[in-house]
């Protein structure tokens, strides 16, 4: 029985094994990789990525998945930064509006997400489209709209934007705290609420969810909602880390990242198992792995390459024992 509980214990954890090794094992190859500077550089870089994971989470969750959120985060990026130029400035993008407070712009950035996810999520809860096919119709759409709503960066942003994204308690950046906090709101959303709880419901199975008088259509509604505005806080915070919002690269390939994150921590494409520890755990490693590389200087096309292989096996991983558990 012990030898049970040790096994069960050792599989759920497994992920969290697997970064304390590479975290060694990447420590003695360089040793400049495990300074303290090099862990806030690694948290920052992987910040928005791993917002956006937490949202793609739910999604996945549902037996659905979200391929639109770097879309959505460049949508909302380059709309919201055009709203916090200086009246001055000399290439602002909507001249005839005057500097809106951060808060303003951050409230219309989140209105946007919210109501962009909820209208994808109604369009696969009540016609049946597959969600890959439905949020990949939205990333082309919200990356074209970011193109038609401006050709070039949006630039030269008030300091009160840029703040969360490139801001700093001392020496701490402030997009690390944005992002843990981030974490706590979305283990709250998905442990202790009964939309939770209908997730994992509605992933497991959504017939027998329905029976048990759960509200499947508005369950999704929420999902793709709560999933676009993670992409929508992603956006605004690239903008701000960056100072600038670029409609054709701002959150490019992030949903990649994302996906591979929630995947590689555990959460099963086919529905009903996800753990946020492990998304957690997911993004850290999928970090971990980037900044290695590039600290022994390996080209982006490799490091693509090695992604690619960690959401494969990871997939397969999952695949295997779901065949187990059946």
């Amino acid at each position: 029985m012990g030898k049970l509980k040790n096994n069960k214990a050792i599989q759920d954890n497994l992920i969290w094994i697997i970064l304390v090794v590479m975290v060694i094992v990447v420590g003695i190859r360089n040793h400049s990789f495990l300074t303290i500077n090099n862990a806030l550089t690694l948290l920052s870089g992987e910040a928005c990525k791993g917002i956006m994971a937490f949202g793609v989470m739910f999604a996945i969750l549902s037996r659905g998945i979200d391929i639109g959120v770097s879309s959505t985060s460049a949508f909302v990026a380059v709309v919201t930064a055009s709203l916090v130029q200086p009246v001055d400035y000399a290439n602002k993008l909507l001249s005839g509006v005057g500097q809106m407070p951060t808060i303003v712009a951050w409230i219309v950035g989140l209105a946007m997400g919210a109501i962009l996810g909820a209208v994808i999520g109604a369009v696969i809860a009540y016609t049946k489209i597959p969600p890959f096919i439905a949020t990949l119709g939205v990333q082309l759409i919200c990356r074209a709209a970011a193109k038609l709503y401006t050709q070039k960066p949006v630039s030269n942003l008030s300091d009160g934007f840029r703040l969360l994204g490139s801001g700093k308690i001392g020496s701490f950046p402030i997009i690390i705290i944005v992002f843990f906090v981030m974490y706590a709101i979305t283990a709250f959303l998905l442990t202790q609420t009964r939309w939770g709880a209908n997730v994992y419901a509605v992933g497991g199975n959504d017939q027998a969810a329905r029976v048990a008088g759960i509200n499947v259509e508005k369950t999704l509604i929420l999902v793709y909602a709560w999933s676009s505005v993670c992409a929508a806080i992603a956006g605004m915070l690239l903008a701000g880390r960056s100072g600038s919002a670029d409609p054709a690269n701002t959150g490019l390939m992030y949903e990649t990242d994302a996906i591979a994150a929630a995947t590689v921590g555990g959460t099963s494409h086919s529905g009903g198992i996800a753990r946020i520890s492990g998304v957690l755990a997911g993004i850290l490693v999928l970090g971990v792995v980037n900044n290695a590389l590039v600290m022994l200087k390996v080209d982006d096309n490799t490091t693509n390459i090695v992604k690619g292989l960690i959401i494969i096996g990871s997939v397969a991983m999952d695949m295997r024992k779901n065949a187990k558990k059946a």
